[in-house]
């Protein structure tokens, strides 16, 4: 949704770090030990900077943010210690597809909504009471209504990009979690995991490492799915959404289907709903 006439601010991940920073030092002032207590301007400046990155990651290892920022283990891992316990992030066991080897299950870290909301906007409330106002005197299909008058304009200058792409779907859908990139989305796009024994060609994923709308689509789904039919329509293949922020997931996931001409109706299992 573009983020001229989008709900929220798009511009959260950009401003991640300052963000992060104000919290500590709120912390600090509170006299806590979280972000904030007891640590130099700098120590702040780098967790920050850690959360940060956590959110344009999604899941993401000690080791795979300690690499990221230069960061010894022992740095790292008390950063995302001041994290956890400041409520920023929180550690989860990471997700396996297909047969996993053995040892220990990976421990990843990722952003909590208590987070989310120290960097996002702060019109959840009054976009959400909007809605309410619409759906009320309009029904849930008015609600719908509007959120595709939303993501039109998106799909509109979207369009125009992913027309100077490759004629391939695989480069069509680089130059989509591109043009999210660019909007605040910290979108990535890549081959969609090989499931069997066969690895067959499985598709393209799209993963969306910040919504901007999350706590407002948490309560209407018509935001994410009229986003999700855009998708289809830009893409010119169906798309299915696997994971979304807003139902508690840590990154919004798309899955593009290769397969000929069809549209995202005839694919989803619920029609054009997630």
């Amino acid at each position: 949704m573009h983020r001229a006439s989008h709900l929220g601010h798009t511009g959260v991940v950009k401003s991640l770090g300052v963000a992060a920073t104000t919290a500590a030092t709120t912390s600090a002032r509170r006299g806590g030990g979280g972000v904030g207590g007891g640590t130099s301007t700098s120590e702040r400046g780098t967790r920050g900077q850690v959360a940060r990155l956590i959110l344009e990651l999604g899941p993401a290892t000690a080791a795979t943010l300690g690499g990221r920022l230069g960061l010894t283990p022992a740095a790292i891992r008390r950063h995302l210690e001041n994290l956890i316990a400041d409520g920023m992030i929180e550690m989860r066991t990471a997700r396996s597809y297909g047969n996993r080897g053995r040892g220990r299950p990976a421990k990843v870290f990722v952003v909590t909504d208590a987070g989310r909301s120290a960097f996002e906007h702060t019109y959840d409330d009054l976009a959400t009471s909007a809605l309410r106002f619409i759906e009320r005197t309009g029904g849930p299909e008015a609600v719908a209504e509007f959120a595709r008058q939303q993501v039109s304009e998106l799909e509109r200058r979207y369009a125009t990009m992913l027309a100077e792409a490759d004629a391939t779907l695989p480069a069509k859908v680089q130059a989509l979690a591109e043009a999210l990139s660019a909007d605040g989305y910290a979108a990535a796009a890549g081959p969609a995991p090989a499931i069997g024994p066969a690895k067959a060609d499985n598709g393209s994923q799209i993963c969306q490492h910040h919504c901007p709308v999350a706590h407002v689509a948490a309560e209407f789904p018509q935001l994410c799915e009229a986003e999700t039919e855009a998708f289809g329509r830009l893409l010119d293949a169906p798309v299915r959404r696997l994971a979304t922020i807003a139902h508690g997931d840590g990154i919004c996931t798309t899955h593009v289907t290769c397969t000929d001409r069809k549209t995202t109706v005839e694919t989803s299992p619920e029609g054009s709903h997630l």
